[in-house]
């Protein structure tokens, strides 16, 4: 089968979470002899900031590390689908991608045939921004995939589309998995961006308070981080570091005795039940984490026994406290978080569900012939 992706970035996962589950789909796609061609904006926000910040090394990383990974840079105004599109069996793009590439793949499926198309929702704009969301026109799509439940949901009441399919991201288990470390860096880590204000409050009732008390080593990576949020993060005494590639967290993490888990407050005000990728990440790793709080509506893990849940500033302190003198504890808890990983939440089952949606569809028709051009499709 030919798969087609038009996502923001394979490359670039600076504020980027969405790449993480993108690279190990691709991944698992081709190990099962699909070929896959992933199409990205080449003035992807992403990669821009990537380039800008970290220079052209970031990208040569990206790629010694995922040597069987390939995007093609595209201009929208020069896209030819015609020519991209030509026996593709199925197409997936992306909620990031411009509503007017949206539209203009929908169209051009309605006249040429021939593969299915599905669109891709891995944020909470659809809950947060409807009217954001609502100039998506899907009409041409066989439907949606949502990450989680309540995206499915809403997409249904609002009539967005007529089939809407909950799809979860997953860790890519090839890449998150248990190092080995030559070094002992610290107690706690934390692998996560500034936020936007989203979770300004909760980084320092769960974060930033609960290691100055406990008088931790702990490090902090991401971007985004403002001048006086690296000031409250030294004067609490942790150390940041900055922009952390992706696939570098399962070493950073076996260097530490455990993470924590901080979502950002729309996610749990209005997407309950819908984890972050970082969750996935960090228990197919084996670290022992604890979460801020967030509800598990859909039954994904066993709280309190994948993982601990800390409901206040207090409790996230006693937590840590009680996971660092008991290891034995802590080391059985990470333990039994990978093994739900591995037999739920890899990439690998969520490429499963993906060919079963696909099965589900109805027989495409056969391909005919370019009915408009590209630049008519704008119109």
């Amino acid at each position: 089968m030919r798969v087609v992706m038009f996502y923001h970035s394979l490359v670039s996962d600076w504020n980027h979470g969405n790449a993480h589950f993108l690279r190990g789909v691709v991944t698992e796609l081709l190990a099962r002899g699909h070929r896959v061609d992933v199409f990205e904006p080449a003035d992807g926000w992403s990669r821009k900031n990537l380039l800008r910040e970290s220079g052209h090394d970031a990208i040569a990383g990206f790629h010694r590390a995922y040597p069987g990974l390939q995007s093609r840079l595209y201009d929208f105004p020069s896209l030819d689908l015609d020519r991209e599109l030509d026996g593709a069996d199925l197409v997936l793009v992306h909620e990031w991608n411009e509503p007017r590439l949206v539209e203009t793949i929908g169209r051009h499926r309605a006249a040429s045939g021939g593969y299915h198309l599905l669109f891709h929702d891995t944020h909470h704009r659809s809950v947060t921004d409807r009217e954001q969301m609502a100039r998506y026109q899907l009409q041409h799509y066989d439907g949606v995939l949502a990450f989680g439940e309540v995206i499915r949901r809403r997409y249904l009441e609002e009539g967005w589309a007529e089939q809407v399919w909950t799809w979860h991201e997953a860790a890519d288990v090839r890449v998150f998995r248990p190092r080995t470390s030559q070094s002992h860096l610290g107690d706690l880590v934390w692998i996560g961006n500034w936020g936007d204000e989203e979770r300004t409050t909760e980084l320092e009732e769960f974060l930033i308070g609960p290691v100055a008390e406990l008088g931790l080593r702990a490090q902090v990576h991401g971007v985004r981080y403002p001048p006086a949020a690296r000031t409250r993060l030294r004067e609490a005494g942790l150390s940041y570091r900055g922009w952390l590639p992706n696939y570098l967290a399962p070493e950073v993490f076996a260097a530490f005795a455990l993470t924590v888990h901080i979502p950002r407050r729309p996610y749990v005000e209005a997407l309950p039940g819908i984890p972050t990728i970082r969750v996935f990440e960090a228990l197919a790793c084996g670290i022992p984490l604890i979460c801020a709080p967030w509800e598990d509506a859909e039954g994904l893990f066993s709280p309190e026994s994948d993982y601990l849940t800390a409901t206040t500033g207090k409790e996230m302190r006693q937590q840590v406290a009680g996971l660092l003198s008991d290891r034995d504890a802590a080391q059985a808890m990470a333990e039994r978080g990978r093994k739900t990983i591995l037999e739920r939440h890899t990439c690998g089952h969520r490429v499963d569900e993906l060919l079963g949606i696909v099965a589900e569809l109805k027989p495409e028709p056969v391909r005919s012939h370019r009915t408009e051009t590209p630049v008519e499709m704008l119109k």
